[in-house]
């Protein structure tokens, strides 16, 4: 064979390779020389963390890999030099994440029991053998109903009786572990395990029923007012330590008030606005009083209910949402429906109140998108896949997962051509077994196709990916083709399809641009070819 012919079949694959990734955002930015370095460095990291730490024997890891299912591989993940760098990394937005699992459960907790008003129940007293069944309910009580009653644990206890947090935390059984162990009993209540997540819940409806009872636990210190502006500081405050420097949150409005410092369920949803923007303004100029005011724009609020309210309901939410929007202009950013796509209602069902939506829209005056979830299932024309088709067409501004989407190539071309960025949310996806690990994700699909991509942790109180770092680790850990380069244009897309407009978006993807040249100076400072590598 002539070497020219070898020569001739090499150009042929190149162009083919370059032709079949033509698509892809990344291919279209040209890195700097600096980031085009780090880039190859975190590629070689990547490849010796590969052969090194992955390929050791963990006792409790039977088959580690990059990428595998994230509770079982987080405490590897952890440990490499990869997560350290990308901890690092400035992210950009983060625009799909549901309020009520923000904030680490441990801290929640903590707050919590500053709170005399807050007390708990249980349908029958803890023992041993029925503990890790039994899901704690809270609620904050008028000080007429405070309860004088011991323990959870105490013999006496009778069903459903409330049990100040203080008391049934300080009097937990010692032969149950105490108050440590009470301690252990109510986080474990908000979030998922590696057992639950790939053993007893290992099915779409199970780890569904899981995941939603978290929430049923946790509702009940967060919607208590005295708890809820700390906590939202909290979610701002290590959003920003972990680089993300824009926020757009979905809150649940579904219940129509927040339980007062008196006990009573009198907060309206104007006043959750109140304090979300009061903490919002402390955060902000505690911001600019350290120099640091870049590192965080701002935040808003995507208006969300739950798809299991009737269509007439609905038009309640809506109204609600206009006035809401009217009001606080500047902190009302989306609507929402959300809930299990599987379970509930689809989105044609509610179509006459989301036609009427609209036309409200603009007898007020208003813009509020639609941001749908919508095919976070593995259906294929089941009734949740098809919610893809009715988000577009309602003109959603962003679609939330859309799992699904890969098996609709108009769709896709849809998305691209019309810049419809999807949410993407990895490691949720993977926890709530819509995928066995991230190699197995659809995302490379979406990025090759050219589709608008924002990386996003979704609930990450349940699953413990606290900030984007873990999300962004394991999609780069799970494509060869993607690198430092395709993070940067995830990051710097995630600000693009935010809802900020105009200066404010120019002012936001500036000051991401600026972060992220500090991020990669400070990187090939501190490493460099000699010294980055794993033994």
């Amino acid at each position: 064979m002539m070497a020219s012919d070898v020569a001739a079949y090499k150009e042929a694959r190149a162009a083919l390779i370059d032709e079949d990734r033509s698509f892809r955002r990344d291919r279209h930015s040209i890195p700097s020389s600096d980031e085009a370095k780090a880039d190859r460095l975190v590629r070689e990291i990547r490849a010796a963390e590969a052969s090194s730490i992955w390929k050791q024997e963990y006792p409790s890891i039977p088959h580690p890999f990059p990428g595998m299912e994230f509770l079982t591989g987080r405490e590897i993940i952890v440990k490499t030099q990869l997560f350290a760098i990308l901890s690092k990394m400035p992210k950009g937005a983060l625009l799909h994440a549901h309020l009520d699992a923000t904030v680490n459960a441990s801290f929640l907790l903590k707050i919590a029991l500053k709170q005399p008003a807050l007390h708990v129940r249980v349908p029958q007293r803890l023992t041993a053998s029925n503990i890790s069944s039994i899901l704690p309910h809270f609620r904050a009580l008028p000080q007429n109903e405070f309860s004088n009653a011991p323990s959870l644990t105490d013999m006496s206890y009778e069903a459903e009786t409330w049990v100040s947090l203080q008391n049934a935390r300080g009097n937990f059984d010692i032969s149950l572990g105490g108050p440590e162990e009470f301690d252990k009993w109510v986080i474990g209540s908000m979030m998922i395990n590696p057992k639950e997540a790939y053993d007893t819940h290992n099915t779409i409806a199970k780890i569904w029923e899981k995941f939603i009872s978290t929430f049923m636990v946790s509702t009940g210190l967060i919607r208590f007012a005295p708890i809820f502006p700390e906590y939202i500081r909290e979610f701002f405050k290590t959003s920003i330590e972990d680089g993300i420097s824009y926020i757009e949150a979905r809150i649940n409005f579904l219940y129509k008030h927040m339980v007062g410092i008196d006990g009573q369920e009198n907060i309206p949803h104007r006043d959750w606005l109140l304090m979300f923007d009061d903490v919002l303004k402390e955060v902000k100029a505690e911001m600019k009083a350290q120099g640091r005011e870049d590192e965080f724009i701002g935040a808003r609020i995507i208006y969300t209910t739950i798809r299991f309210i009737t269509p007439e309901e609905l038009d309640w939410y809506l109204e609600d949402c206009i006035a809401l929007k009217k009001e606080f202009p500047h902190l009302i950013a989306g609507f929402d429906l959300v809930g299990n796509e599987n379970e509930l209602k689809p989105l044609i069902d509610y179509i006459e109140p989301l036609l009427r939506f609209r036309e409200r829209q603009k007898e007020e005056g208003l813009d509020i998108p639609f941001i749908f979830h919508a095919g976070e299932t593995l259906g294929d024309g089941s009734v949740a896949d098809m919610n893809l088709y009715d988000a577009i067409l309602l003109g959603t501004k962003r679609i939330g997962h859309g799992y699904s989407l890969v098996k609709h190539p108009k769709l896709i071309d849809t998305c691209r051509e019309k810049g419809i960025a999807l949410e993407v949310c990895p490691i949720s996806n993977e926890i709530l077994r819509l995928t066995s690990s991230t190699l197995m994700h659809p995302l490379p699909i979406l990025l090759n196709n050219g589709v608008p991509v924002a990386l996003c942790s979704d609930d990450p109180a349940v699953f413990g990916n606290m900030g984007l770092t873990f999300d962004f680790f394991q999609v780069l850990v799970s494509s060869e083709i993607t690198g430092l380069s395709t993070l940067s244009k995830l990051a710097r897309d995630s600000l693009e399809h935010s809802t900020l407009d105009g200066e404010e978006k120019r002012r936001a993807i500036t000051a991401w641009e600026k972060q992220w040249a500090k991020f990669i100076e400070e990187f090939l400072r501190e490493h460099d070819r000699s010294t980055c590598l794993v033994a």
